[in-house]
């Protein structure tokens, strides 16, 4: 089989039962975490830029726990004090509940979606119309997600609190993979940075969800395999399919 060495690009597991581990068992490869991309908070001084006043709003739409731990960072840096009153909005529930990190959860106002997109959450967003809105998002966020509060005539304000920036890799660094596994456009554009020179030769590339594959076809390389499919729902599961074909070989 030529898949010895697979990265990964996104942390390391926090358990010890991931499925990448059984993988790496099960096929006798190495599989390595690298995030080709990390989030880096915006500065108390860039923030004041924008000419958001947080205590303007009545409420807050967080999609993620990240959204959430760059707001209370910028509000502590700005000594900002959130009033009793602010109401929260989430995508899910676990974002919902990341909140007990810098609220006392039980006397605020929280409310979170189903669907875990934020089409889950416009029946609670439209239902209180009446609230002045402060939507948390970072440098690269989605436009369908503006277009959605847009047609549902929600009164919010976007407000850039972190940014998605390349991690680069050192100098010393051994880039010595036979299989590449991304998860987002950013993770490609960061390759293509970091390596200008990049040849993709014998080297696979896996991604999961369809942006993903769409740069890796606009970057002109490869695309050996992709999820999610009617066989392979995760990343995990399109890996052990991939590499139990390769090892036929």
């Amino acid at each position: 089989m030529k898949v010895k060495k697979v990265l990964v690009s996104q942390p390391k597991p926090s358990s010890d039962k991931s499925p990448y581990y059984e993988i790496a068992d099960k096929y006798g490869v190495e599989i390595e975490f690298r995030p080709f991309i990390k989030v880096e908070g915006l500065s108390a001084k860039e923030f004041r830029q924008s000419k958001i006043n947080i205590t303007d709003f009545t409420a807050i739409i967080f999609t993620a726990r990240t959204a959430i731990d760059h707001f209370f960072r910028l509000c502590e840096e700005m000594r900002v004090s959130i009033p009793d009153t602010m109401k929260y909005f989430c995508t899910t529930e676990s974002i919902a509940l990341y909140l007990q990190k810098y609220i006392v959860y039980r006397k605020r106002k929280i409310f979170h979606g189903t669907t875990g997109k934020l089409d889950g959450l416009i029946q609670s967003l439209v239902k209180h119309n009446k609230e002045k809105y402060l939507y948390i998002v970072s440098d690269v966020h989605k436009d369908e997600n503006t277009n959605l509060l847009d047609a549902n005539k929600i009164n919010y304000t976007k407000a850039v609190m972190y940014r998605t920036v390349s991690n680069d890799f050192g100098p010393d660094e051994p880039f010595d993979y036979d299989m590449l596994l991304f998860f987002s456009p950013s993770g490609i554009d960061s390759l293509l940075k970091n390596f200008p020179d990049f040849k993709q030769e014998e080297i696979c590339i896996g991604t999961f969800g369809s942006t993903t594959a769409q740069a890796v076809k606009n970057a002109g390389l490869r695309l050996d395999m992709e999820a999610p499919s009617p066989k392979a729902p995760s990343m995990t599961a399109a890996l052990d399919l991939f590499l139990k074909e390769e090892s036929k070989k």
